[in-house]
C-alpha cells in the first residue's frame, strides 16, 4: 500500500493542459506541476502561456508553453507530438480549453454554433484520439475532461450551443472510458459551477451577482478549487474511477 504523499505525487509524468495560460486551466496545471508533473500549457494566448510557464519554472517545477488551436486538428497532433519530444511521453491529458460567447437560438448562426462546437467538443475527441494512441503502448494514462454543471442543467438563457457541446463531452467522457479501459486508460470528467476566471469577470455584474445569489456556499469558486480536484483525478487516489464526472459548483445544482 503506498503512502498517502505518493498516491499524490506525479514525478515523470508528462501532461498536457488545453486552455491552460488562464484562469482553470492555469489552476489544473499549477497542482499538476507541483505534484512533480512535468506539464504543457497549451493556449492560443502563447504570451499569457509563456508568462504563466515561467512562473511555474521560477517556482522549481517543469512546464513549457506551446501556441494551440484546439479547433485545429493539425494543431492537435502537433501538440501531442510536442509533448513526446519534449517529455519523452503523455501520460495525462486535460481538456480544458473552451468558449462561451452568449447568443440566443433566434440570433444564433451557424458559424457560431460550430465555432463553439469545434472548440468545446471536437477537440476533445480529437485531443482524446491522438493521446489515447501514445498511451495505449505506454500502457495507460488519465484523460480528464472539464465539462459545466451545464453538462446537467442550464445555467443562464443564452448557452444552447455551450450547453450542446457539454453535454456532448458529457457523453463522450462516458463511452471513451468504456472503449479505453482495456488499455489502462482511465476517462472522467469535472463539472465546475461558477468560477472566479477572466472570462467570468468580464460578464456584467448584474449577471455575476444573480448566479452567485443561488450558490448555496454564497460564494464564487477558484480555479485552484478545480485544480485540486483534478490533481485527485490524475493521481493514484482515483485508481479505481472511470467514467465519472465530480462535480464542483458549491452546492448551485441543489437548488
Amino acid at each position: 500500500m503506498k503512502q498517502l504523499q505518493d498516491l499524490l505525487n506525479l514525478p515523470g509524468k508528462a501532461a498536457i493542459v488545453t486552455g491552460g495560460a488562464k484562469g482553470i486551466g492555469y489552476g489544473i496545471a499549477y497542482r499538476l506541476a507541483e505534484a512533480g508533473a512535468q506539464v504543457l500549457l497549451a493556449d492560443t494566448d502563447i504570451v499569457a502561456a509563456e508568462a504563466s510557464a515561467q512562473t511555474l519554472v521560477a517556482k522549481g517545477w517543469t512546464a513549457e508553453a506551446l501556441e494551440v488551436d484546439v479547433s485545429s486538428e493539425d494543431n492537435i497532433q502537433a501538440m501531442i507530438q510536442a509533448c513526446q519530444d519534449k517529455f519523452g511521453s503523455v501520460d495525462i491529458l486535460v481538456n480544458n480549453a473552451g468558449i462561451y460567447p452568449p447568443a440566443s437560438v433566434a440570433e444564433m448562426t451557424a458559424a457560431q454554433f460550430e465555432r463553439v462546437i469545434a472548440v468545446n467538443l471536437q477537440s476533445v475527441f480529437l485531443s482524446t484520439k491522438y493521446a489515447a494512441d501514445v498511451m495505449k503502448p505506454q500502457g495507460g494514462g488519465k484523460i480528464i475532461n472539464i465539462t459545466s454543471i451545464d453538462a446537467l442543467h442550464p445555467s443562464m438563457v443564452g448557452l444552447a450551443h455551450y450547453d450542446a457541446s457539454k453535454h456532448g463531452v458529457w457523453g463522450f467522457t462516458k463511452n471513451t472510458a468504456l472503449e479505453l479501459a482495456q488499455h489502462k486508460i482511465w476517462v472522467n470528467a469535472v463539472a465546475p459551477g461558477g468560477i472566479a476566471t477572466p472570462g467570468v469577470a468580464a460578464m456584467s455584474h448584474e449577471a455575476s451577482e444573480a448566479f452567485k445569489a443561488k450558490i448555496p456556499m454564497h460564494r464564487m469558486g477558484e480555479p485552484d478549487e478545480i485544480g485540486m480536484v483534478t490533481l485527485f483525478l490524475a493521481s493514484d487516489m482515483a485508481s479505481y474511477i472511470t467514467g465519472s464526472q465530480i462535480i464542483v459548483d458549491g452546492g448551485v445544482l441543489l437548488t
